[in-house]
């Protein structure tokens, strides 16, 4: 199901911690930092903190500035975010200022936690899921019942350790204050946990004021069936690709990325790339990869448009050349439709040969973008 878009959102001290033992908040980031937090979160639909944030910090987080309020309300938007918080218990003091300021907040809770959090009358939405907390039912009930298209989640560590390890988190903006903590009681950013495998990608790095602004993005794909943060960051690679396909009115444009589990691109490819006027995008892509390399056998085929399962032009099918590859996970945006091969599936080819195939619809029209023409 579709997701908001994750941005994780910390400032920590060199050694790493996101405060002090102290009875009042270690302040980490600089003024300047504190305005682009403001002028992050106007851009938001939704922020989220967990339950300790509220407990330990009481914060309101609001947008601050007048003039951002403002261009929110021109847009048609609320003049604040939706304030989300997430907990177990649903044990949380009703007079914390998370409450009472700003615009619409939701609670996540347990089941056990929604009647708690009912009983103490919580000046919030109640959404229970379950007998434990979920974090994917969690983002899809935004995604669909509440119209939140992006997320920023500013805490704590806990939460920023679960989004990651689960692979939900489409970016991570860390800001690295200059001092030390040196307490080994006080708060971290990550807790241990699964975390991927590899090198994130390095998008941005800012001096703002005397800290340092670092972004960040997951690399390396799922393993099975539910995709994540990284899986829609290839895809949306292999749709790039798709345009850069010379166009043509017998074939489609298609773009393709192999990438090995720890999140290391191993070659790309696309339609009619070089002098091949037959050339389909994951042949190309697969024609750069080194075919003994032992890291195929986990890696991931991102291709814009479903593998072909069969071809006039060669004896073998992109899907049989994956297979033959020793690839085991495909993910696509756009199953292939009967424009030239009636009853094409591709997926299901796949499927047969022991591969484990998503199709992420939300990239569709990305896809289908460089095909227009045809239609």
């Amino acid at each position: 199901m579709p997701h908001p878009y994750v941005l994780l959102s910390a400032a920590v001290s060199l050694d790493g911690y996101l405060d002090d033992t102290g009875p009042e908040r270690l302040l980490l980031s600089s003024p300047e930092d504190f305005d682009r937090v403001d002028e992050v979160r106007a851009s938001v639909d939704a922020i989220l903190v967990g339950a300790g944030t509220i407990r330990a910090d009481n914060p309101r987080l609001l947008v601050n500035s007048p003039e951002r309020r403002a261009a929110r309300r021109a847009r048609g938007l609320p003049e604040y975010p939706l304030k989300v918080t997430v907990s177990g218990s649903g044990d949380l003091d009703p007079a914390a200022a998370f409450w009472h300021t700003g615009g619409d907040k939701i609670l996540y809770t347990t089941d056990k936690g929604a009647e708690r959090a009912r009983s103490l009358g919580l000046a919030t939405d109640v959404v229970p899921l379950g007998t434990e907390l979920d974090w994917r039912r969690l983002l899809t009930h935004l995604h669909d019942q509440r119209g939140v298209r992006r997320l920023m989640v500013e805490g704590g560590g806990v939460i920023h350790t679960q989004l990651l390890t689960q692979g939900l988190a489409d970016e991570l903006q860390l800001v690295l204050a200059p001092l030390f903590v040196g307490d080994p009681d006080a708060p971290r950013l990550f807790g241990p946990g699964s975390y991927q495998g590899g090198r994130l990608r390095l998008c941005e790095t800012r001096q703002i004021g005397d800290v340092v602004l670092m972004r960040y993005e997951p690399t390396a794909p799922g393993t099975g069936e539910l995709p994540v943060a990284a899986d829609h960051h290839w895809l949306a690679l292999a749709c790039e690709l798709a345009a850069q396909c010379p166009p043509s009115q017998t074939a489609f444009s298609v773009g393709a990325v192999i990438v090995a589990a720890d999140g290391t691109e191993l070659a790309r490819g696309w339609s009619r790339e070089g002098s091949d006027p037959l050339a389909h995008a994951e042949e190309a892509a697969l024609a750069k990869a080194d075919p003994d390399d032992p890291r195929l056998a986990t890696a991931t085929v991102y291709s814009s448009l479903e593998p072909c399962a069969r071809r006039a032009s060669r004896p073998a099918s992109c899907s049989r050349l994956i297979l033959q590859a020793g690839v085991r996970r495909v993910v696509t945006a756009w199953r292939e439709p009967d424009t030239f091969v009636p009853g094409a599936d591709g997926s299901g080819v796949l499927r047969e040969g022991g591969a484990t195939v998503l199709v992420l619809p939300e990239h569709e029209e990305r896809a289908k973008a460089p095909n227009s023409h045809l239609f």
